[in-house]
């Protein structure tokens, strides 16, 4: 399995108890819909390595997870910090309109206002707002990721329709 073809899942955050337990922390908008997973890949030493769970459950608003064949605190503490992936295929199919983050990289921006200004490079999440990237003009331009400017992406087209607020990228031509 390679990195290209896996979505970031989720991380552990700590271990837990002393039989090998370790906290996940998903990164995902319904955790719900990921219970039945049996497994999870964890990236080792550049490849990604199936790591199989004999149970996952909720506990607090976070997962507390027991992989296979790992059964002490301290091989539990290996993990501590790793990134959980999962196969792409196992991203549930979104409504019509929706799309996942990844699916955007690489789309011309075309503004209903501005015409096509670039292309959608990297995407930042955090907590207070979520990010794309676009080269303008030379310039990187970090465009917020709302229903109010990101408008429609059109999949088959690789095209994002936006409404970019007046200002937003004469601030990074200064």
């Amino acid at each position: 399995m390679h990195k290209d073809d896996c979505f970031e899942f989720g991380k552990i955050t700590k271990t837990h108890g002393l039989k090998g337990e370790v906290l996940f922390f998903l990164d995902v908008d319904e955790p719900s819909k990921y219970e039945g997973i049996d497994a999870v890949f964890i990236e080792r030493r550049g490849s990604l390595v199936p790591f199989f769970l004999e149970y996952l459950s909720l506990h607090n608003n976070r997962y507390i997870a027991k992989f296979e064949e790992i059964d002490s605190i301290e091989d539990a503490e290996a993990l501590k910090d790793a990134q959980l992936f999962l196969p792409m295929s196992a991203l549930p199919k979104l409504p019509e309109g929706q799309f996942y983050y990844h699916d955007i990289v690489d789309f011309t921006i075309v503004d209903k206002n501005l015409g096509e200004l670039g292309t959608v490079g990297k995407i930042y999440t955090n907590s207070a707002q979520d990010l794309l990237e676009m080269n303008y003009k030379g310039k990187e331009v970090l465009i917020p990721i709302s229903d109010d400017i990101i408008l429609t992406a059109e999949l088959d087209n690789k095209i994002l329709n936006t409404d970019i607020p007046n200002g937003l990228l004469d601030i990074y031509m200064e």
